[in-house]
């Protein structure tokens, strides 16, 4: 007979239990019983992105249930390494608690608050340990492309390959239009794509000296693009028009009325 996790155990401790069950050969989940930590990469990281979105809807009881949904990714990959004898949860566990301390000697061992400004450097150390040495070497290439793009400009940025301030990366961005417009002109060797990518590049130079996280930047602009256009369609049925039957004009000022918030 089977016999229930039991509720009273600690949240953790009950879901380790219940991951354990669910890859168990005998009586598990079969599509659990599947998943190698392969198969669960994307999972991962669609978990990862719904915490965001919950953060960012301001939701408390949403973003708890998202944590739970990739604290669970965490736990079934530490479960799967632990069944091939390489590590399990509590490794995981105890590897970040040592890594936090280690890069926290200012809260951990009385180094003064001036070793706060010292966590790139403990960054790099680390990465040294670990055979990196290249400075880019371990920046994840499976990263979002704009976030990406930020963590490559920021790391450079620690070995002196930067512009000393905004102004550098400003003049650059109208640099990198002029030649989008060149390649558009079919001067010179580079395509469209190429300028448009380190047009884009220069861009999150900007946003790293302004401060400004462009992932987040983006995101909240693609946010407020699709507010404005289903504002843009609700004015429209309301006037017993369609978007696709209107010229660019008529386009325009919807778009503007949505801006503003005109409601329908």
């Amino acid at each position: 007979m089977i016999t229930p996790v039991p509720s009273a155990l600690p949240g953790m401790l009950r879901l380790l239990e219940v991951m354990r069950r669910l890859r168990d050969p005998r009586t598990g989940c079969p599509w659990d019983q599947q998943q190698d930590a392969r198969s669960l990469a994307r999972y991962t990281l669609e978990e990862a992105y719904e915490v965001v979105a919950a953060i960012e809807q301001n939701d408390a009881g949403e973003l708890r249930g998202e944590l739970g949904d990739l604290l669970f990714q965490v736990v079934f990959l530490a479960q799967i390494a632990s069944e091939r004898g390489e590590y399990n949860f509590d490794d995981v566990a105890a590897g970040i608690a040592d890594k936090l301390t280690q890069r926290h000697p200012h809260v951990f061992a009385g180094a003064g608050p001036e070793a706060h400004q010292r966590w790139e450097g403990l960054k790099a150390e680390e990465r040294r340990q670990r055979g990196v040495t290249a400075a880019l070497g371990d920046v994840p290439l499976a990263l979002p492309a704009l976030a990406r793009a930020a963590k490559l400009g920021k790391r450079a940025a620690t070995v002196g390959f930067d512009w000393p301030d905004a102004d550098g990366p400003r003049l650059k961005i109208l640099e990198e239009l002029a030649e989008v417009q060149q390649a558009l002109s079919g001067v010179g060797d580079s395509t469209v794509e190429d300028e448009i990518g380190d047009l884009l590049l220069a861009v999150t130079s900007l946003a790293r000296h302004l401060n400004v996280d462009p992932e987040t930047a983006l995101r909240r602009a693609n946010n407020r693009f699709t507010e404005r256009f289903a504002a843009m369609e609700r004015l429209a049925t309301a006037r017993g028009q369609r978007l696709d039957g209107l010229d660019a004009a008529q386009l325009d000022s919807l778009w503007n009325q949505a801006k503003q918030g005109i409601q329908a």
